[in-house]
């Protein structure tokens, strides 16, 4: 539940939203983080110090379920000039640590982040006669930062976020979002830590699938050229009807397919619904590597095997550096990359599902034939996998939402990996890995040519070569909702 009223209305948990001038007496009663935030804030619109404010009415660190406090509502006038529209500015309060008591993000410096270091921000293109801004971005933001407290995993510029649904409820195309630097809002130095702005930038299904099969940081900028699909601000507007792809025919072809051939894809995972089956040995052998329980309790990615696959997944953004998979003991690192935040969760399961089985007691075994299993999103990926990732010496990794599995395909570029040419298909718990020559990676490309077009062939759909020992199946979603995956 989420309150409209002014910034400065009284409140038990907000009184009126301070400035560099505001009174000594709100700045002590103010909370630091939420402080310093503000200051940027009315920087940029000193007219405005008591903007439109959706308010959370029961706290998260009450027990309430949105995770941001406040979400504030500024009107931009643009600038006519360069073909940036009047808008709607909307920023997030609660992602950062607003307080510095460990209420709701635990205190770790002045140095580092400050909670997971960002807020949220959007622009939404103001249309003719709206006197107020709209309150449904605001349970967007609200969205992505349950997504973010719960996964602990954070954004950064270029992600991309697939939503498979208009944003506002209504019929529009636009049904995705990127995320980039706002233009405007500059990082902030709070006493908690440093606070920077990441704008939600709304675009279509075709735009989103370039930006995976390419990279999201590409597609901004032709976003940028384009001033009706975004212009240099990157203003959404929920009525744009055309991609940009149908606004500029040749931006498909000129960028992006030129882009994808020189420089891949710096998508390097997934979250997915997928799954693999050992079929060198009978599912119920009490020695399969993915069912493997002490006592009652089934096998889990060791906490070790999971901080791999993050660092892996991290990694896949640096596109000029060799690839290398991180070792499976790396010392953790705390702080920040050059390309994302690390989560700050320390296994994708709780700590007592980590400590089931001991790290040292998993062994690495080498498998003779899999079964690798994908839903219809998923599956429509692989091509990205091969083309965009593989061919360019890299890896990618499908990471289970729905049970405790992974899969890395790897080529014969990448050092660090546990499966090897002389045995390409290896797991290390429930996590498998898969090594694909350049040759074979070109045949599967053949064979999988109408996954570019799902909608075209009916669920399942099976894909096997006997030579390699590998079958790939892609099946219902409800197949992956079952106990058994």
């Amino acid at each position: 539940m989420a309150e409209l009223r002014p910034s400065g209305a009284p409140s038990p948990t907000a009184p009126p939203a301070p400035g560099p001038t505001a009174p000594p007496a709100f700045a002590s009663l103010f909370p630091p983080g939420l402080h310093a935030i503000y200051g940027e804030c009315r920087r940029l619109y000193p007219d405005q110090p008591n903007p439109l404010q959706v308010t959370a009415i029961v706290k998260y660190w009450l027990g309430g379920p949105d995770p941001l406090d406040y979400v504030s509502m500024y009107r931009n006038m643009g600038s006519p000039t360069t073909n940036i529209p009047e808008h709607w500015h909307y920023i997030s309060f609660g992602l950062s640590d607003l307080y510095g008591d460990n209420r709701v993000h635990e205190f770790t410096g002045t140095d580092g982040p400050s909670g997971f270091g960002f807020e949220l921000t959007f622009r939404l293109k103001r249309e003719t006669g709206e006197s107020a801004p709209p309150t449904w971005p605001a349970e967007l933001m609200q969205g992505l930062a349950r997504y973010v407290f719960q996964s602990e995993n954070t954004f950064c510029s270029g992600d991309h976020v697939s939503w498979h649904s208009p944003l506002d409820n209504s019929e529009s195309r636009i049904q995705h979002m990127l995320l980039t630097e706002d233009p405007q809002m500059q990082p902030v130095q709070t006493p908690f830590g440093v606070v920077s702005f990441l704008q939600i930038v709304g675009v279509c299904t075709e735009e989103l699938h370039s930006a995976q099969q390419w990279n999201g940081q590409g597609i901004l900028e032709l976003l940028r050229t384009v001033p009706v699909a975004g212009g240099p601000w990157l203003i959404t507007d929920m009525r744009r009807g055309e991609t940009i792809f149908e606004i500029d025919p040749h931006l498909q072809q000129e960028r992006v397919d030129k882009g994808i051939e020189t420089d891949g894809s710096n998508l390097s995972g997934v979250s997915a619904k997928c799954a693999w089956d050992d079929l060198s040995r009978p599912p119920e052998d009490d020695e399969d590597s993915r069912s493997i329980c002490i006592g009652t309790q089934p096998r889990r990615l060791s906490g070790k095997d999971t901080e791999q696959i993050r660092e892996t997944l991290r990694r896949g953004l640096e596109i000029n550096s060799k690839p290398v998979l991180p070792p499976i003991n790396p010392q953790r690192q705390n702080g920040l990359t050059h390309d994302r935040t690390p989560s700050r969760k320390d296994s994708l399961e709780s700590d007592s599902s980590t400590a089931i089985i001991p790290h040292e007691l998993i062994r690495t075994r080498q498998l003779e034939s899999v079964h690798l299993k994908f839903n219809q999103e998923s599956g429509a990926l692989i091509p990205l996998c091969l083309r965009g990732r593989l061919l360019h010496g890299r890896h990618f990794t499908y990471k289970s939402i729905t049970g405790d599995m992974a899969i890395t395909f790897v080529s014969t570029g990448v050092e660090g990996a546990f499966a090897t040419e002389e045995h390409p298909y290896a797991a290390h718990g429930p996590w498998l890995q898969i090594l694909l020559t350049e040759e074979f990676v070109e045949k599967m490309l053949e064979d999988l040519e109408d996954l570019t077009s799902p909608e075209e062939f009916k669920l399942p759909k099976e894909y096997s070569w006997p030579e390699k020992k590998l079958k790939v199946s892609i099946l219902p979603d409800v197949v992956f909702d079952s106990p058994l995956h």
